[in-house]
This record gives C-alpha cells, sequence and structure tokens, in this order.
C-alpha cells in the first residue's frame, strides 16, 4: 500500500475534511493511519488544521499521541498564502519534509499526506505543489474537487496535469449542495466517467480503490 497524498482543486475545497474522513474510514477496515500536514500557513499561534488532523489520528493510532503538531506541521507561516509568498519569496528548505515523512512512516500503515492550496501553489521560486508531490514518491494522488459551478472545468485541468506528471490519480467530490451539483454538474461526470467517489456516500469504496492502487 502506498501513502496517499491529498490535494485539491483550490483552497477550501475539503482537503482537511476528506483527511478526517480517511482516518476513520482506514482505523474501521484494522488500517493504521498517520497524518502529515507539511506546510500550513495562515497560522496564528497555533496550527488549526494540522491540530485538527492530530487529535482525530491519535484516536485512531496510539502511535501519534506522543507526536506533536510541529512534527506533523514542520513549516508554518502566518502569512495567509501560498508558501512562498507567506515566506517572503524566500527559498523554503524543504528537506524537513522529507526528514519527517520518514520519521511518520515507521508509526504507521498508511501516511496521509495533506497538501496545501491546489497543485500549482507555489512552494519556493520554480517548485509548486505538483512537484512536491512527485517528490514524495512512491505515493497515491486524491483530488478533492468542490460541487459548484465550474468544478468540472477544475477538475479536468488537476486529474490532466496529474496524469502528465505520471500518476493514476483517483479523485472525489465533497458534495455540499446535492440538489444544484445533481443537476449541473453530475450529468457530465456520469458520462465521462465510469466511477464517481461522492463524500461522504461512497467513502467505503473510495478507500478499497486507494488502499488497491
Amino acid at each position: 500500500m502506498k501513502n496517499i497524498f491529498i490535494t485539491a482543486t483550490n483552497t477550501d475545497v475539503g482537503k482537511t475534511y476528506t483527511t478526517i474522513k480517511l482516518i476513520h474510514a482506514l482505523a474501521e477496515k484494522k488500517i493504521k493511519p498517520g497524518v502529515f500536514k507539511p506546510i500550513e500557513t495562515g497560522v496564528d499561534k497555533y496550527p488549526q488544521d494540522a491540530s485538527l488532523l492530530l487529535l482525530e489520528c491519535q484516536k485512531a493510532n496510539g502511535a501519534f499521541n506522543d507526536i506533536k503538531t510541529d512534527d506533523i506541521s514542520p513549516l508554518q507561516f502566518s502569512l495567509p498564502a501560498s508558501p512562498f509568498v507567506a515566506n517572503n519569496l524566500k527559498d523554503i528548505d524543504i528537506e524537513v519534509i522529507f526528514e519527517k515523512k520518514r520519521e511518520l512512516e515507521k508509526i504507521c500503515d498508511i501516511l496521509l499526506i495533506e497538501g496545501a492550496g491546489g497543485l500549482m501553489v507555489p512552494i519556493k521560486r520554480g517548485y509548486f505543489m505538483i512537484d512536491l508531490l512527485k517528490d514524495l514518491r512512491p505515493v497515491q494522488p486524491l483530488l478533492v474537487t468542490h460541487d459548484r459551478l465550474g468544478c468540472i472545468n477544475d477538475t479536468l485541468l488537476s486529474l490532466n496535469l496529474l496524469k502528465n506528471s505520471g500518476f493514476c490519480p483517483k479523485w472525489c467530490i465533497n458534495v455540499r449542495n446535492k440538489e444544484s451539483f445533481e443537476k449541473i454538474t453530475l450529468p457530465f461526470y456520469e458520462n465521462n466517467f465510469k466511477e464517481i467517489f461522492k463524500l461522504d456516500e461512497n467513502l467505503s469504496s473510495l478507500v478499497d480503490r486507494l488502499i488497491s492502487s
């Protein structure tokens, strides 16, 4: 089984929500989950997303009880912007990401790695989130997409980038407005994709696909 990298078509699409759902679903299948949020921006006093992820992971995997938020989120910035901008356009030493990843992998069966923003978010000059994803291989990408008007374009662009980068991505939809989604978007997906995974409706099937990849 590979680690899973949770990315999205943009920010505020539901990566953390999805990661928490995966924690619970893996635990139900007797698989010990781990969590890793390498970069978090918009940090005021403490990293909110990383703290929430760690709390949920500790409930599912006792090996994470001694892990701190700084361990699962080693790069934190106060400005709510891309990492490159949040770090004042300075280069970021990303080696700490790979060091922490190796440490966390030792205490879980599958490490859930949550990205920041979308795939083309700049981390440092000439280095984007998709590049970090490549460097973290072997890993299974999971693209989370929204359900609003425009999501078809966003989804296809991100899937194409992942495929052109050598991945066989899985994807899911964070459905927040079921009535609107089923009217304006679902017909296209049903016509063009053999499988469609909706949170939370198809969570168990999605996890089965992810862990068998």
